[in-house]
């Protein structure tokens, strides 16, 4: 997950800890919007992502900040405009974000391969944009 984080910083010009919760709600959002066995498979792929996506979910669930916290999650809302929310509360302007999104989903085709990645990225409408 080191160099996926450091990949994805230098890349969007982010801080380490900005990226890696920038990754973190990323995968988050997939596991909770995309299908089921390809995140999993991904997640088992991705060098600490399972791990990510637990603290994340944890902290969310403590109030501790990550997962489902900000304007969005206060109102409800989801999806694709929720994951923006959330991502723009980290201080990630639209250019990042589709930035860290290529850049995780080129990491995620490196490790599990373009159909895994595209059915993920397939599920979701107004995803592709991101990735």
């Amino acid at each position: 997950m080191d160099e996926l984080i450091a990949r994805i910083a230098q890349a969007a010009g982010l801080s380490p800890e900005i990226a890696e919760k920038s990754i973190g709600e990323i995968l988050l959002f997939l596991q909770t919007e995309a299908p089921k066995e390809a995140v999993t498979r991904l997640l088992e792929n991705l060098p600490g992502g399972a791990e990510l996506v637990a603290r994340l979910a944890a902290e969310a669930d403590a109030g501790g900040g990550g997962g489902s916290d900000g304007l969005f999650g206060i109102l409800g809302g989801g999806g694709l405009m929720g994951l923006a929310g959330k991502l723009t509360g980290l201080g990630l302007g639209m250019n990042e974000m589709q930035i860290v999104g290529r850049e995780l989903f080129a990491a995620g085709r490196e490790k599990v391969g373009e159909d895994l990645m595209g059915e993920i990225a397939g599920s979701i409408p107004g995803l592709s944009q991101f990735v």
